[in-house]
């Protein structure tokens, strides 16, 4: 069994700045983090490389600082990391993220379960895992909770909904967006932080994965913000008090006049 983790290296929340030619966010030399559900679909990962064999590899696509991200994941007990960088990717909306994703993917020699946290918190698209399966024509589960069972080619995945919870059987290969886990990610090990620091990531550029420049990065990318701005504040307004069927007579009044 091999399972890959796609992870991404998110701008602390603290400290996002976006760059006024390009309106995107600027991630060098910005203080960074392992978007969190990332590091719950590596956790899931791990667990059922625990229980059912195989190997787990991480990929992330970003700048050469994503490295750290990654050996991050190897800490905890990933065993090996491809980064995915390249001038060229740069700025890449969701859909080229995903090309660029499928390329780095079928390199590495494919997976039976690819995982991605189920969005990242700089854009909360919950675009790049669905738009990974597309692109691979492979089933895919959101919201995944947890696995129960790998057996005979199939996954059976507790999936998340507005009504509960609901296990859900799918063929292998297959993609996995993962929520919150009912357990939190484990810490990383003393062998496992000095494997980490030692490790040789790999690095793929544009050529390596066979990709043309037009087809990644802004120039890939169908998508593009052309404008950033801070909403205006609007203090207009004004308290009314009295009784419930005054304000319920002056709200109405109110309302037949917009209309």
């Amino acid at each position: 069994m091999r399972y890959i983790v796609c992870i991404k290296q998110v701008p602390d929340t603290t400290d996002v700045r976006i760059n006024p030619e390009t309106n995107t966010l600027v991630r060098e030399g910005v203080e960074s983090v392992v978007n969190p559900f990332d590091m719950y679909a590596v956790e899931l990962a791990l667990s059922l490389r625990d229980k059912f064999g195989g190997e787990v590899i991480s990929i992330s696509m970003g700048p050469p600082q994503a490295e750290e991200a990654l050996r991050e994941t190897i800490s905890v007990g990933v065993d090996r990391a491809y980064l995915i960088t390249d001038k060229s990717f740069a700025g890449a909306d969701t859909l080229a993220t995903s090309r660029t994703l499928v390329a780095a993917i079928r390199y590495i020699g494919g997976a039976d379960v690819i995982f991605v946290g189920k969005q990242a918190t700089d854009g909360d698209t919950a675009q790049v895992g669905p738009g990974i399966a597309e692109s691979m024509n492979i089933g895919q589960v959101t919201f995944v909770r947890d696995v129960m069972e790998i057996r005979d080619g199939n996954l059976l995945a507790l999936r998340m909904t507005d009504k509960g919870r609901i296990e859900i059987e799918a063929r292998l290969p297959v993609l996995l967006s993962v929520t919150k886990l009912d357990r939190e990610p484990r810490l990383p090990s003393l062998r496992g932080k000095l494997r980490a620091k030692k490790e040789k990531i790999e690095h793929l550029d544009a050529k390596s994965l066979s990709l043309p420049e037009e087809t990644v990065g802004l120039a890939g990318s169908p998508t593009q913000v052309i404008k950033i701005f801070t909403p205006q504040r609007h203090t207009q307004g004004e308290i009314q008090r009295g009784k419930p069927e005054e304000l319920g007579d002056w709200l109405a009044g109110k309302l037949r006049n917009i209309l």
